[in-house]
């Protein structure tokens, strides 16, 4: 068993390991969609992605922005396939308006982290940030090893029993 001292410092540092998340959406007709993108998180852990608006997931966000994302433990990483360490969170995705402070400030982290790409990224007119906002989470390091992350605090991890599993 796992404490949960050692669950909140491993959560901490989980995502700082990640350079792109797994991205789920829908669209307007429910079809569900998985794919990737690069990201960057803030210290409130809002998750800013820069995506072409041509992209499947970029559409299904403007007409649904629920949107689930998922850091998990590389396979070849992994002790046991059944049990990678993951982290997920349900977002509500909302556009960054371009040229606006926020946006600058977020194309510059962009910048710092992926280097000369987002030079290109940011004169394409279809390019767009949206920010995602978590609201619940889940954090798994192994059996037996689960988290509740409540929007209210998305700092603190609760751990999910067979008294409060749902």
């Amino acid at each position: 068993m796992v404490s949960l001292e050692k669950a909140q410092a491993e959560y901490e540092k989980f995502t700082s390991q990640f350079a792109s998340i797994i991205i789920s959406t829908v669209n307007g007709q429910g079809v569900p969609n998985a794919s990737y993108t690069p990201f960057v998180i803030d210290e409130s852990k809002n998750i800013y992605i820069y995506v072409s608006g041509l992209s499947i997931h970029t559409q299904n966000i403007e007409a649904h922005p629920q949107v689930s994302i998922l850091f998990i433990e590389d396979e070849s990483k992994t002790k046991q396939i059944f049990a990678r360490q993951r982290l997920s969170f349900d977002c509500t995705a909302s556009l960054v308006e371009r040229e606006t402070e926020l946006w600058k400030y977020i194309v510059e982290q962009f910048q710092s982290r992926f280097g000369e790409i987002i030079d290109m990224l940011r004169i394409l007119p279809d390019f767009r940030i949206f920010k995602l906002t978590p609201h619940t989470g889940r954090f798994v390091i192994g059996f037996g090893a689960a988290y509740h992350i409540s929007g209210d605090n998305l700092n603190q991890l609760v751990q999910i029993t067979r008294d409060n599993a749902s």
